[in-house]
């Protein structure tokens, strides 16, 4: 009997044992400490892996990358491996069906068919017995939350994932994971459902006080928003919460990197005690010395990185050699690593503010526009928030500017200004500007429209319509129906208001209307007979004489004063004109010699 007993308790510890290694991996996950995790949970599947909840920790350990949330696909392979021998080894087991769904969103499968394995799932884990009939088991429904929270909108169906994590909610004892779960999914359905997001986790933090993660969490939607006070105010909960939390130093020290070097040195002996002990770790210490303007220290530790660890294993020994030779003013040599880095590199060992590295490195090297671009477009790819993806446009936009590349600088600001929607007067500035220096003059046109319709009482709209149309084009015509335009918004605002500009403008026009005609006159066809019958060419010239008449009757007008310099030169040339009509409309006899020419 007591024996037996032994063997009963020994048994119970054992499975208590495996459980705490389960729970220690998890927290592991939890806290961004993925060697530590997997350490735990290959320990709890060597020990027993026929346990659905080890084999599905185990797989899930598996699929974490240590420099973003997109892993390997090598260990997306393994992660599989691992659930098809779990599913043959279990057949039907919930967990493990989600396990297997959750590789095939990893690896793009089709929505659909992935959405059936989850319901398939689900199916199998809701409860029949009569205390509970028609309970799903929640641990099912949070690991559904959890793959789709791992991919982009155009993988997973985050709406889908929340309605289950809204069921999994409802069960009584309900865990905090699960609402960090549906805080994620509802940020991967973008920025603007960061008030959601919020909610989701403090609830999370509310039924756990010590979660450090869901804090942190709540502190990076702030820090999305550049609101400093509120990220750190969360950031500071986190830590109050757990101050073993390894990724709320790191974020605070890439915060603080090119702000405040003291405080990111704090911040980054905080994270490298608290993180996986990694040598890796070694090169945040050459970021910090680059960033402190330490550039000889920097890249004499960069240089004992890369022949003790080797340029293979920490690519992104590469990436602070940029830096600093960039800073120092080589370029060539920054351009050599940071190209040779985002050429090679795994995207996985890629970070968006490389690709803006190499963009400001390649616009010192005329031709290197379309690489530089398509570095900017990987980035944005690579980030899910909306304000950062503008946030890259505009960097992009300011160092094709810096680098007077006026078209690429166009392409970039008209891709973050339509992702933004409504433009402030700045916008509707910048843009027509930057339009104008790149020789856009059509464009700068239509942005000018646009600027005039959102701003009628700002002056540089105007200025840019009537810049851009004199550039616009080499025929005169074109640009006195501009002028038109331009004059007809003048009217309509006000004709006192712009009375100087509409006359500078009638003063073009007249210009252009009375080297017209007289150009007309030279026509071997500008004929007048004596009984009065003429050519269509001087019924054109007549047309255009009168165009010009009106355009000086317009400029009397605007300055009625007789004695006024513009009314005198207005009047001078209406008489002239109107001589030039009289004759040619109505000739008596045959013409003996034409009026003066004037104008």
């Amino acid at each position: 009997m007591k024996k037996i007993v032994s063997l009963m308790v020994t048994a119970l510890l054992a499975v208590q044992c495996l459980m705490a290694q389960v729970s220690e991996g998890i927290r592991h996950l939890d806290y961004e400490k993925y060697k530590s995790a997997r350490t735990s949970l290959k320990a709890a599947y060597d020990a027993n892996p026929k346990d659905p909840q080890v084999v599905y920790w185990y797989g899930q350990s598996l699929i974490v990358s240590e420099v973003g949330e997109t892993p390997k696909p090598e260990d997306v392979n393994s992660a599989k491996a691992v659930y098809q021998k779990g599913i043959q080894d279990i057949p039907n087991d919930p967990l493990i069906i989600v396990g297997l769904a959750h590789i095939e969103l990893l690896q793009g499968g089709d929505i659909n068919s992935i959405k059936q394995k989850f319901e398939q799932a689900i199916t199998t884990a809701t409860d029949n017995t009569r205390k509970f009939k028609g309970r799903v088991n929640g641990a099912v429904l949070n690991a559904i939350g959890r793959a789709n929270a791992s991919v982009g909108a155009d993988q997973g169906d985050h709406v889908y994932a929340i309605e289950k994590l809204k069921l999994a909610a409802e069960q009584e004892l309900a865990p905090a994971d699960i609402f960090v779960n549906m805080g994620i999914n509802h940020l991967r359905m973008g920025g603007e459902n960061g008030g959601e997001a919020v909610k989701a986790f403090s609830e999370a933090a509310s039924r756990d006080t010590k979660n450090a993660r869901a804090l942190y969490r709540i502190g990076k939607i702030y820090q999305s928003q550049n609101n400093k006070e509120l990220f750190e105010e969360f950031f500071n909960k986190a830590i109050a919460a757990d101050p073993n939390f390894p990724p709320v130093y790191y974020a605070l020290y890439r915060y603080y990197a090119d702000k405040d070097v003291n405080k990111a040195k704090d911040y980054l002996d905080k994270f490298v005690s608290t993180a996986d002990k990694d040598p890796r770790n070694e090169i945040l210490f050459a970021d910090y010395l680059f960033r402190a303007g330490k550039y000889a220290e920097s890249l004499a530790k960069l240089k004992e990185l890369e022949a003790g660890l080797g340029m293979s294993q920490v690519p992104r020994i590469a990436v602070v050699y940029a830096y600093n030779y960039d800073r120092l003013g080589d370029s060539v040599q920054a351009k050599t690593y940071i190209q040779g880095f985002l050429d090679k590199a795994a995207a996985i060992d890629i970070q968006p503010a490389d690709y803006e590295l190499g963009v400001k490195v390649l616009t010192k090297f005329p031709g290197s526009e379309v690489q530089a671009s398509a570095y900017i477009d990987k980035a944005i790819s690579l980030d899910t928030v909306k304000q950062n993806k503008m946030a890259y446009m505009n960097t992009a936009a300011e160092i094709f500017g810096r680098a007077k590349v006026y078209s690429e600088q166009l392409k970039w600001m008209k891709r973050q200004l339509e992702m933004k929607g409504s433009l402030t007067e700045a916008d509707h500035y910048k843009l027509s500007n930057t339009a104008f220096s790149a020789g856009a003059f059509v464009e700068t046109l239509e942005y000018a429209r646009a600027y005039m319709a959102a701003f009628p009482d700002k002056p540089q709209p105007y200025g840019f319509f009537k810049r851009a149309a004199m550039k616009s084009t080499t025929d005169t015509a074109q640009i006195v129906t501009l002028l038109d335009e331009l004059d007809a918004v003048y009217t309509k605002i006000g004709v006192d208001k712009y009375k100087k500009e509409i006359f500078v403008n009638a003063y073009f026009k007249l210009v252009y209307y009375v080297g017209a005609f007289n150009n007309l006159k030279k026509n071997p066809d500008f004929k007048v007979k004596s009984d009065g019958t003429r050519t269509a060419v001087v019924d054109q010239f007549l047309s255009i004489c009168q165009k010009a008449l009106n355009i000086t009757n317009q400029m009397i007008t605007l300055y009625p004063d007789a004695a006024d310099e513009n009314n005198k030169f207005a009047s001078e040339q209406r008489v002239a004109i109107q001589k030039n009509i009289d004759y040619y409309a109505k000739p008596q006899g045959k013409p003996a010699a034409a009026p003066a020419k004037k104008g």
